[in-house]
């Protein structure tokens, strides 16, 4: 099943506790990702993808580079190395969708050989020419990621004038070249990049604008688990592992604005309150 004939399946519910974004769960396959770097690599990653899974995982997004602030980029065959075999064992054992999560068009070919069937592109297929003529030929759906520059420089002093219009065109224009090229429209997915070239007042406003990037007609993800702006507002959650209030309520506000999925660590506790929302809200009048 595609994520957004989940996502339908999903809306469409008899169940009004049912009907709440999609949650993807975070598999990071690499020794320096900023929250759980080195935990989960081979078999420890597989693990953790079942557990994921049974804690109520709709997609698992498998990646092999850390993109986080500072961070330095691996080569081609070491991303590959560490990423196929955990799709691969993942497709033998679950039914479910995989996503890689991938800058690299080289790795997203091999993931998809391997059984994933999103690509997840924080480049938004800005990063080789080739990007976007491989997500035409890979024929799966696409997550386009608004970032400025590189992950190991982004977040030096990142400016706009207008972040949420600046986003919003900026993502408009790698859908009409992605569409262009041959990828049809409803495999497309929109991420505004939280915390990727943005300061925390940038994050905030593009959270409180998520009814304008959903209004262009592409379900959204929103992502910001554990992520540095919540230790902004909170001073004292210097520790990534102690920002799960912050990040509950960012995808709770998320969800409620309009979000299709939600890109997280804490699988369970973001199911649990993405369920509680959701009864509450078939309350409402």
């Amino acid at each position: 099943m595609s994520l957004k004939s989940l996502w339908q399946t999903r809306q469409s519910s008899d169940d009004p506790t049912r009907r709440y974004p999609l949650v993807m769960g975070i598999v990071n396959v690499t020794p320096d990702s900023f929250s759980d770097g080195g935990r989960y690599q081979g078999a420890a990653a597989l693990a953790h993808a079942h557990r994921l899974i049974s804690d109520g995982a709709d997609v698992l997004d498998i990646g092999g580079e850390s993109t986080r602030p500072g961070s330095d980029p691996v080569s081609v065959d070491e991303e590959i190395e560490r990423v196929v075999p955990v799709i691969e064992a993942l497709s033998r054992e679950w039914n479910g969708v995989v996503s890689i999560d991938t800058m690299k068009p080289e790795v997203a070919r091999a993931a998809v050989a391997a059984g994933a069937s999103v690509w997840n592109d924080v480049t938004a297929l800005t990063f080789t020419p080739d990007s976007v003529a491989t997500a035409a030929a890979l024929k799966v759906e696409m997550i386009l990621m608004h970032m400025k520059g590189q992950p190991k420089t982004m977040q030096d002093a990142p400016r706009y004038d207008d972040v949420v219009a600046e986003v919003t065109e900026h993502l408009k224009a790698q859908v009409f070249s992605a569409i262009g090229a041959g990828v049809k429209a409803d495999q497309i997915w929109l991420d505004p990049g939280i915390g990727f070239a943005k300061t925390t007042a940038h994050n905030l406003a593009l959270t409180a604008a998520l009814p304008k990037l959903c209004s262009m007609g592409y379900p959204v993800l929103y992502a910001a688990s554990r992520k540095r702006m919540i230790a902004d507002i909170d001073p004292a959650a210097t520790d990534a592992g102690d920002r799960l209030g912050g990040t509950l309520a960012l995808h709770l506000e998320a969800a409620r604005l309009g979000a299709a999925m939600v890109r997280v660590h804490d699988v369970r506790e973001t199911v649990q309150a993405l369920k509680v929302q959701a009864a509450v809200r078939s309350y409402g009048v």
